[in-house]
């Protein structure tokens, strides 16, 4: 072959390579899209959505039944027609609480399954590994079932928005009951060994100061054994113990105590309190023993004695088919409420940015306890929690509440709780 052949067939094949590099780019980029194309998982009549949930592995059994909780809120909103004339289609995938698998449904969700977003992912390890990308994606990031104030990064992460009190809060919040009720008491503290304990650590130091715990054991959710760290902690004298523990760990960490000859006062997290999981875990014949005085926070209604929970009770009943009502269902059908609040001011016609404006303009209210903190430079939910107390097998809230600014400063709020409007559906923006 010729030299001219040669850089004749070479100005070929590369001019095919860059049309076949154009095409592939055009079908690919959200550019080459009509501006009047509906936005993904968005269709005349339906928005879908999805989720990561441990429906197996070492946190089902404290947290697979809360997608059923929004599936069946969100079920009860289609039976009324929906949000704007859609019905919300819920895609919910089990990642085991292991972060690698977490990464693979969640790419399928948004890579095959079209999701318009991703809504409550569940757990801090399990949603780190995916923040990056679905921020890279700008998929809408809402609610995330956790306490990390990862989530909380507007400028590394526009996308991304919390539901939980963050651990900092709640540890403030706790240290500080502590000092104002049990003043002198030894206060120690058990943590998972990840973002969860970390923040929960800080925000009790934060409040008792750098050497105000008298003990800090770390556990793992892979190591079903915490005698250990509950033996030091006994040994140390705690008297006042504050747990960042998913329910098992809490259940767990309780019962050992228990086993050791140990009856104490346990301060908790909202990530591991639920009173009907927890007696779950430790049996009917000792659960309400053990867990009278259990102290705790929260910021979502109380599961029994308001208008949420006689509403949710009833959507449980016929939607749910009739699984047990508890924490977890409260949980997920706020979330779900919250979902469906935002979808509804994002307008007739919704897009990812028109979502995101509508969780960032401020105006959603929720139905916590206190009012959401959704801003501009704010994707924190809730900067505050209520106390609730177990007493006599009844878990609810004993009138204080407090806000923190994270960095120790706590107040007591006087904000009022939600009112439940328009039968919980949510009306569509005017």
């Amino acid at each position: 072959m010729s030299h001219r052949s040669a850089r004749h067939s070479r100005a070929i094949a590369v001019a095919a390579a860059s049309a076949m590099l154009i095409t592939l780019a055009a079908c690919s980029t959200p550019a080459a899209q009509s501006p009047d194309a509906p936005a993904p998982g968005v269709t005349d009549d339906t928005v879908t959505i999805g989720t990561h949930q441990p429906l197996t592995g070492p946190a089902a059994a404290g947290y697979s039944s809360i997608s059923a909780a929004t599936q069946a809120y969100f079920d009860y909103v289609n039976s009324t027609g929906g949000i704007n004339g859609r019905t919300i289609e819920y895609l919910v995938k089990d990642d085991g609480y292991n972060p690698a698998t977490t990464q693979t449904v969640v790419r399928e969700l948004v890579q095959d399954d079209d999701v318009f977003a991703i809504l409550n992912g569940l757990g801090t390890p399990t949603h780190t590994s995916v923040l990056d990308y679905l921020n890279q994606k700008k998929v809408p990031d809402l609610f995330v079932a956790s306490g990390s104030t990862s989530w909380n990064q507007p400028e590394k992460y526009p996308y991304t928005f919390a539901f939980n009190a963050d651990y900092v809060t709640e540890g403030e919040a706790l240290a500080q009951y502590a000092t104002d009720e049990f003043a002198g008491k030894k206060v120690c503290l058990l943590g998972q060994d990840d973002d969860f304990g970390d923040e929960f650590i800080t925000g009790a130091q934060n409040v008792l100061g750098a050497d105000g715990l008298t003990s800090v054991q770390r556990y793992s959710v892979s190591n079903q054994d915490v005698v250990a760290q509950i033996s030091a902690m006994k040994a140390a004298g705690c008297e006042i113990n504050m747990l960042a523990t998913v329910n098992g760990f809490t259940a767990l960490a309780i019962g050992t105590a228990a086993k050791l000859g140990w009856f104490t006062q346990w301060f908790s997290s909202s990530s591991g309190a639920d009173y009907p999981t927890l007696v779950g875990f430790l049996g009917e014949d000792v659960g309400p023993k053990l867990l009278q005085g259990f102290v705790s926070s929260n910021y979502l209604p109380a599961r029994q004695g308001n208008d949420w929970s006689e509403l949710f009770e009833k959507i449980n009943t016929e939607f749910n088919d009739g699984a047990p009502f508890d924490g977890n269902t409260m949980f997920g059908m706020s979330v779900g409420y919250l979902f469906a609040e935002a979808l509804a001011a994002a307008g007739e016609n919704p897009t990812r940015e028109s979502l995101l404006e509508a969780v960032t303009s401020g105006d959603l209210v929720g139905n916590g306890i206190l009012p959401l903190s959704f801003g501009d430079d704010s994707h924190a939910a809730y900067t505050g929690v209520g106390i609730t107390t177990v007493d006599q097998g009844v878990q609810d809230y004993i009138g204080t509440t407090y806000v923190s600014d994270g960095k120790g400063s706590v107040s007591v709020s006087d904000a009022e709780p939600v009112a439940v409007e328009n039968e919980g559906v949510p009306a569509s923006a005017e």
